[in-house]
């Protein structure tokens, strides 16, 4: 399989929407707008291949809203541009390891050895406890 080409989002494709951030702050988080909400609609996206924007809205389904838009929030800088650049960042970090092909587990058989040394560990165990009991009392 060839390697996948990086995540290239195009800008136009990306809605920011800033707001007041809740919290502590003070005066200044009671009147600057920092929060930044990023919304992206994955379905018609020309960033992901038809396979990858499948994979994507099955992994990030409980992200994605009805519409079909994925929506990521930052509001940990004191900063607008500085919480942009880390919703972006976390929308490429999701979106990457959602495209992420899982490896196909092939079914083995467990060797016979493996068996064997299981039920002779059994046995040991078992023989084990068995002197462990109070000798019986046959008359």
């Amino acid at each position: 399989m060839p390697p996948r080409p990086p995540l290239d989002i195009p800008a136009h494709e990306i809605q920011f929407q800033a707001s007041r951030a809740g919290g502590p702050g003070g005066q200044h988080v009671n009147t600057s707008s920092t929060r930044v909400e990023l919304r992206w609609h994955v379905p018609t996206t020309a960033a992901l291949r038809p396979d990858e924007r499948i994979r994507v809205l099955e992994r990030l389904a409980n992200r994605i809203d009805g519409e079909g838009w994925l929506r990521v929030v930052a509001a940990d800088s004191r900063s607008q541009t500085q919480n942009r650049d880390r919703a972006l960042e976390r929308l490429i970090a999701m979106v990457e390891q959602a495209r992420i092909v899982p490896k196909v587990r092939r079914a083995t058989k467990v060797p016979r050895a493996q068996k064997q040394k299981r039920l002779d560990t059994k046995k040991r165990r078992g023989g084990i406890k068995q002197q462990r009991r109070r000798p019986r009392a046959d008359d």
